[in-house]
């Protein structure tokens, strides 16, 4: 895969495919959805990085700003272009979509304009260039009412044609209630008749047998034929007038058009700009709402040739996984320029082919620039192409078998491969004899790891473990474990690197309950050689996993000492902070309460010397110094309960605001979003869809083919032009029909001919029913019941319960045929 190419092949092995669909199922226009399909698979980091900061900045503004449009989204290039041809005029739909669009472009830049600098820097600068039209906005405001109708004041001439309407519908009302009442009394319309408008036609219900009465045409009758519908010659001449009112309305209303398109042309190349600006953020919006929804997040460009994945998911089988209640494991995946290659062992379904698939898809997402399922610290390279061999591709026509597709997918690669590309090979050398396909699968791996080739294989073929078992620094590639749990003989999901897998055939073989004495038979027949290297092997994986979980609770253990060592070294501050503020406080207190009792005592002692000891005034000193000191304990007392009072009230307030917030956030969830002309919407009783044409303040007009529709807004909702096209394709589709093989061939075995006598009437009753059920099933025109004269009592009963099945003829045969004795039903 290059850059410039869209390698469909590839990207259905990898299920970038889906990816895309996905991204285009969330576009609101079709110039998002060409966008997407038109996105190529990129080479250049500087692309890549535009284009996932882009991404990235619009995911964090669908998940943090409220106040960003994400309605109003339209296609408008479409009647923009079109318009640039001197003579071309506006229609009034497309007047009330240019408005929409020029509304939403105005409410994007206004708000990307107001964000500060270096918050959304990428989109800012996307928006930079576009511009708003506030005359072009105030112009068609002008012209079009808030419902998408042309407003009366739009010219002088439209606002007196439109009065003179009004004046002759009112007129032709009277007259038409005039001639009513006058027919009533002459009793040629009943007395509790109406006039009826038909086809903005003035109607009088005439009765049928008074309608050459009553000069006028006649337009209609109803079913029962009792009642003419006639529209009489004095309301045609003002019907006449009033048409001819209508079509100069009309001319008067292209007229405005034309001039407002002559107005409009100037401003045409740069609204094209800003329709194009509205569709590439449909775009990174559908790209931005796909990521959120697969939890993704932007990697980092590698500079260095590491490729590191951590924590990475499949987005395809984690959405499957999900819908079943179960969740993926994650991997983490790790590539050097050293150690380049990453040979994968392990069972069967223990998820290899998973790893290799989940590598690939991402690291295509990341250079096609879209944000990828793994942790943000992750590290991709960019490749200048991606090379797979994943599945069967054998071809009877190319005479091509398995493996012979296999060497064809190898003869490309090393054709091309080189230190800039990205293999992925699914179960490497398989396909043929053992010892050949390892040979070979062996010459090719070492010819791709001396080109330095990136790559990601899968095996089972012990020679390839082996030599990627080599010594450090002989071979670039690396061994890589998928863990299986060989207790329970069941797959982990879980890559572990560094180590060679094993394929626990024989484990698997007991597990499936194969003979005991054949799987002791083909351990022998493998040989003790290869019988020891796969039990070595479960013994390396065994140990290491349980040196892993020492490792891993050590690990454990540190972090909870390090976490209750720095709770407790927090804690010992905090009270030595207390203690502190607790002593000043007190210290301050009492050097205050020193002094106030210092002054006081003072105070009194002066008072005694100067009385002389007198006892009234020693025992009021005495009073004095005690109230002082009641005083001091009050005073205290009410410190403290000032200090709770305001404790609780700060408490109240902040429990006040946070409910506050909260009823604010479930009233914003709550509130809906107004539809806007042009916007795809579907029907939420019929599921029928359609596209928006006038909007007013409690219903929407929707146009459904060719017809129109007016509801109520509740009734509607708002849906992507991915899922337009494909119901619209559904809705419209020719019908078929389907005839069941089992109708063919009781129809080619039906006889349309059948002999009840000497049957008991219920039985026979039964058998025709049955009959009759099967000619209607089958679609038979005619069919004969010979039931014989006798008495007649089996005739009369058949032909009374056939005449109460509606659809059907019943008669007698002819004389010559059988006479009364068989009955004819014809459908």
């Amino acid at each position: 895969m290059t850059e410039g190419k869209t390698d469909i092949r590839l990207e259905g092995k990898l299920g970038f495919d889906k990816v895309r669909r996905m991204i285009s199922d969330r576009c609101l226009t079709d110039f998002a959805v060409k966008r997407v399909e038109s996105e190529e698979f990129s080479t250049d980091s500087e692309v890549i990085s535009a284009r996932l900061n882009l991404t990235d900045e619009m995911r964090l503004v669908m998940m943090f700003e409220e106040n960003f449009p994400t309605t109003g989204y339209i296609d408008a290039i479409a009647f923009l272009e079109p318009l640039l041809k001197s003579g071309s005029v506006i229609d009034v739909l497309c007047l009330a979509k240019l408005k929409t669009l020029v509304d939403t472009t105005r409410r994007i830049t206004s708000f990307l304009g107001g964000i500060k600098d270096g918050v959304y820097p990428c989109l800012k600068r996307l928006a930079s260039p576009v511009k708003s039209f506030p005359e072009v906005q105030r112009r068609i405001e002008c012209i079009l009412d808030r419902y998408g109708d042309i407003k009366d004041s739009a010219s002088d001439r439209l606002f007196e044609i439109r009065r003179d309407i009004r004046a002759s519908e009112s007129t032709i009302s009277r007259r038409a209630a005039a001639i009513l009442r006058k027919a009533q009394e002459d009793g040629l319309v009943d007395a509790g008749a109406s006039v009826n408008v038909r086809d903005g036609k003035y109607l009088i219900p005439v009765n049928t047998s008074s309608k050459r009465k009553l000069s006028g045409f006649i337009m209609d009758e109803s079913a029962s034929g009792k009642t003419s519908f006639i529209e009489p010659t004095e309301i045609i001449e003002l019907e006449n007038e009033l048409m001819e009112l209508h079509f100069e309305e009309e001319r008067e209303i292209q007229k405005i058009l034309a001039e407002f398109s002559d107005f409009l042309r100037p401003y045409l190349p740069e609204l094209i700009e800003g329709a194009a600006f509205i569709g590439e953020i449909d775009f990174l919006m559908a790209k931005a709402l796909t990521a959120l929804d697969i939890i993704a997040g932007m990697p980092v460009i590698s500079t260095d040739g590491n490729m590191s994945l951590r924590k990475a998911r499949h987005p395809l089988l984690e959405k499957a996984l999900r819908k079943e209640g179960r969740s993926v494991v994650p991997l983490t995946i790790g590539l050097t320029p050293s150690k380049h290659i990453l040979l994968i062992s392990g069972p069967n379904a223990g998820g290899k082919s998973v790893c290799l698939k989940t590598a690939g898809l991402l690291q295509y997402m990341f250079q096609w620039g879209m944000l990828i399922p793994t942790s943000e610290t992750s590290e991709l390279p960019v490749f200048n192409r991606i090379m797979v061999s994943i599945g069967d591709d054998q071809n009877l026509e190319n005479d091509l078998s398995t493996y012979s597709s296999f060497l064809c997918d190898m003869r490309d690669m090393l054709a091309e491969a080189d230190s800039q590309t990205l293999v992925l090979i699914d179960e490497f050398g398989s396909g043929t004899e053992p010892a050949a396909g390892g040979a070979i699968a062996e010459a090719i791996l070492c010819e791709l790891d001396k080109r330095g080739v990136y790559g990601i294989i899968t095996t089972h073929y012990t020679n390839l473990k082996l030599y990627a078992a080599q010594e450090e620094g002989r071979t670039g590639v690396v061994n890589g474990a998928m863990l299986f749990d060989s207790s329970k003989i069941e797959p982990l999901f879980k890559l572990e690197t560094g180590l060679p897998g094993n394929s626990f055939a024989f484990e698997l073989a007991r597990k499936m309950r194969l003979p005991e004495s054949i799987v002791k038979d083909a351990e022998e027949r493998a040989g003790d050689e290869y019988v020891g290297i796969e039990r070595n092997l479960r013994k390396i994986a065994r140990n290491r996993r349980a040196l892993d979980e020492k490792l891993q609770k050590i690990k454990n253990t540190d972090k909870t000492l390090d976490s209750l060592t720095e709770k407790y070294l927090k804690e010992i501050e905090d009270l030595k902070s207390q203690k502190k503020a607790i002593l000043d406080q007190a210290r301050r207190d009492a050097e205050d309460i020193v002094k106030d009792a210092g002054k006081q005592v003072e105070k009194t002692i002066r008072v005694i010397r100067e009385s002389q000891a007198d006892k009234d005034r020693t025992k009021e000193a005495r009073n004095e110094l005690q109230g002082f000191l009641g005083a001091l304990e009050q005073r205290k007392s009410r410190e403290q309960k000032t200090r709770d009072d305001y404790l609780d009230k700060k408490q109240a307030q902040l429990e006040r605001r946070r409910q506050k917030k909260d009823g604010a956030a479930a009233a914003q969830e709550h509130k809906s979003l107004p539809l806007k002309v042009g916007e795809k919407v579907r029907m939420k009783d019929s599921g029928l869809v359609g596209e928006v044409v006038k909007v007013s303040s409690k219903s929407v007009t929707i146009t459904v083919g060719n017809i129109s529709s007016t509801m109520s807004p509740d009734r509607l909702e708002r849906i992507s032009s991915n899922e337009y096209r494909d119901s619209s394709r559904k809705q419209f589709a020719p019908v078929t029909q389907k005839v069941d093989s089992s109708i063919s061939e009781r129809k080619l075995a039906f006889k349309p001919e059948i002999d009840i006598r000497g049957e008991r009437l219920s039985d026979a009753l039964d058998t025709v029913t049955r009959f009759i059920d099967d000619a209607v099933m089958l679609d038979v025109g005619t069919v004969r019941i010979i039931h014989g004269k006798g008495t007649g009592v089996l005739r009369e009963e058949i032909q009374k319960y056939l005449r109460t099945i509606p659809g059907l003829s019943v008669s007698d045969e002819d004389i010559r045929q059988g006479g009364t004795g068989v009955t004819v039903v014809k459908f």
